[in-house]
């Protein structure tokens, strides 16, 4: 149910600026699949261990494929927790063979699944990124978002991958965490946080990490019901559109991104595939349709959730957008 606010389109016509268009993909953003094995509180995903939507190895050939066709440098696989998806492996491979830099969104606990032992060594033996979530470097904040028991689990995760040269200078193994606001809150500078994370992790458990990004909280599916249960939601989205921020715009993800749903259709981005909102009419509908010129030069199709990106500093899958 939409608040009384200007529409995302008509605030960026009134900073002067034209509507979102693509200008190159450089990301192909795969969503995986809906299984986790958690169920966090501000899942925009509403991922979970009894999520049955998983990628097909046909579909994932498919985002192979066009990795190929346009020249796509980065592969960034999402999903639900990724390395659930039975084809994970065999996708990562395949990526690297291709050369293509490769990025799994890992939640750290996956790390420690029985079945998933050997996962930090086959990440590290590929030279994957991991993006990985920690909210906090206070276990309080994590669990009370992630749930009992993540934040020790996420720390003994990490110290598995630092061990492995994941965060450590020169190693070539980048340790990306990701920092969401805990309540309904847009997340501090980025850089100011991030040192702080330095210096609290290295002091109570001395973990390393490369770098942090900032993501701000979406008002859309688990947030969302979050913030309409606590009677936060206008409130929240108030604070998104009056912090709009007119400079992120040409540097917000969708521009240079397409994000590909488990089932092989296409969306501008993550939050606009959870949306089901697709591309804009007369462009390939699924990877198996896939042309780089029409999808390279897009429209971006977009809504009320967009000023979650264009907020304060920005934010994306790729954190802050001005820093």
């Amino acid at each position: 149910d939409q608040i009384d606010c200007p529409a995302f389109e008509q605030r960026l016509a009134q900073a002067g600026l034209e509507p979102l268009r693509a200008a190159g993909i450089e990301v192909l953003q795969v969503n995986v699949g809906k299984l986790c094995n958690q169920t966090c509180r501000h899942c925009h995903v509403d991922a979970g261990p009894d999520r049955q939507e998983i990628m097909s190895r046909q579909t994932m050939e498919l985002c192979l494929q066009a990795l190929v066709k346009a020249e796509i440098p980065v592969l960034d696989i999402t999903g639900g927790a990724p390395e659930l998806n039975p084809h994970f492996r065999w996708l990562v491979r395949e990526a690297r063979k291709l050369g293509r830099q490769v990025l799994d969104r890992c939640n750290l606990t996956i790390l420690l699944v029985p079945s998933q032992e050997d996962l930090a060594q086959f990440l590290a033996d590929n030279q994957i990124e991991v993006v990985a979530s920690l909210p906090c470097y206070l276990q309080e904040n994590t669990d009370r978002q992630r749930g009992e028991g993540v934040f020790a689990r996420s720390i003994e995760a990490l110290r598995r991958l630092n061990a492995l040269g994941y965060g450590q200078p020169g190693s070539g193994l980048t340790l990306t965490l990701v920092y969401n606001p805990v309540g309904p809150a847009l997340p501090p500078p980025q850089a100011r946080l991030e040192e702080a994370y330095r210096r609290e992790l290295q002091a109570r458990y001395g973990i390393v990490f490369s770098r942090l990004y900032t993501i701000t909280n979406m008002p859309i599916s688990r947030f969302l019901e979050d913030l309409l249960r606590s009677g936060r939601h206008e409130e929240y989205l108030r604070k998104l559109v009056s912090a709009f921020n007119p400079t992120t715009a040409r540097g917000v993800m969708c521009r240079t991104l397409l994000s590909v749903g488990w089932d092989g259709r296409l969306f501008d981005c993550d939050f606009n595939q959870m949306l089901e909102l697709e591309l804009a009419p007369g462009l390939p509908r699924h990877i198996r349709d896939f042309a780089r010129d029409p999808l390279a030069t897009r429209s971006i199709m977009t809504g009320q959730h967009c000023y979650g990106c264009t907020a304060g500093s920005g934010s994306g899958c790729q954190g802050a957008v001005v820093v």
